[in-house]
């Protein structure tokens, strides 16, 4: 596998230049300014510093466009891996089953991992269904009012049932609240929360949800794992399309890196705000999603 590009070189190259230009300027208006040639001075600095600034601006979008084109790589990488995994397992079983004698009890084995296979597929084509989907779609469109303790406690529960969880894995205090949105969108929200806080949870997973009035015409949902947690300096950075944290040759957690990114995304367009924080003194992360209610009126919150 070839390695990528290393930013050190368009960094160190930009900076080369940019110190030579400002030694240039300098001795150069030395010079002038010893033989006293000021339109001459004035005019040479204008275009000195014009070309400096186009040196930065060529260097900061050399720097852009090399992490875009670093995170679709990533990206092509994990849409390959989640194809070719369930693929690959798919393949393995419907041969088991073509050139083996098996017992009912081994069959309803091979038909449940083929069955959890088409869903992680099926999974993998709704998130970029769903990605493409938030370019397109008028941001208004369908808002009606929501009950959103009874989206989270039914999101709460898909998640239980997709990762074979017992009930005390995800607690939950959910107050009664209603905003005005689209239920499609909610739980596309809170669902990829809720997988997030499950999948990087490890073995153990311990999930806390709390749905709360926290003043005003606001609600609020927290979502806490007990994972590894998230480091400050990349919290900005999980939002963005096509980001996953590491690299994905070394990664086993399934993902697409658009789950975050939607959810930012949708909760903006409800007027609302996302934001990531650690526990404290115990491992993990906190998840908040802060949404206007409804005040009786239909489409009061809608701008």
């Amino acid at each position: 596998m070839p390695l990528r590009p290393s930013l050190g070189w368009p960094i160190t190259l930009g900076v080369v230049m940019i110190v030579l230009l400002v030694a240039l300027t300098i001795g150069w208006v030395i010079v002038n300014v010893s033989t006293a040639h000021w339109a001459v001075l004035a005019i040479g600095a204008t275009f000195l510093g014009i070309l400096i600034v186009g040196v930065v601006a060529y260097l900061v979008l050399s720097i852009k466009a090399f992490r875009l084109n670093q995170r679709q790589s990533n990206f092509i990488d994990s849409v390959t891996h989640e194809l070719k995994s369930p693929i690959a397992s798919l393949k393995l079983c419907l041969q088991t089953l073509s050139r083996h004698q098996l017992s009912p009890e081994q069959e309803s084995d091979f038909h449940r991992f083929m069955l959890e296979d088409l869903q992680r597929l099926d999974n993998l084509i709704n998130h970029l269904l769903d990605a493409a989907r938030l370019d397109q779609e008028p941001v208004e469109r369908g808002f009606e009012p929501v009950d959103l303790a009874a989206v989270v406690d039914r999101c709460i529960e898909s998640t239980l049932l997709s990762y074979r969880l017992p009930e005390e894995a995800i607690k939950r205090h959910l107050e009664p609240a209603t905003i005005y949105g689209r239920p499609m969108d909610l739980e596309m929200i809170f669902r990829n929360l809720l997988d997030n806080a499950v999948k990087y949870a490890g073995k153990a997973p311990e999930v806390f949800v709390d749905l709360f009035r926290p003043g005003g015409q606001r609600v609020r949902v927290r979502i806490s794992d007990n994972g590894p947690g998230i480091p400050y300096k990349l919290r900005r950075k999980i939002f963005g399309r096509f980001v996953r944290l590491g690299s994905e040759l070394e990664r086993s957690k399934p993902g697409t890196g658009l789950g975050l990114y939607i959810v930012r995304t949708l909760v903006k367009r409800m007027h609302g705000q996302v934001t990531v924080r650690g526990r404290g003194s115990l491992s993990g992360t906190v998840f908040e999603v802060d949404l206007p209610a409804t005040n009786g009126r239909a489409g009061a919150n809608v701008e």
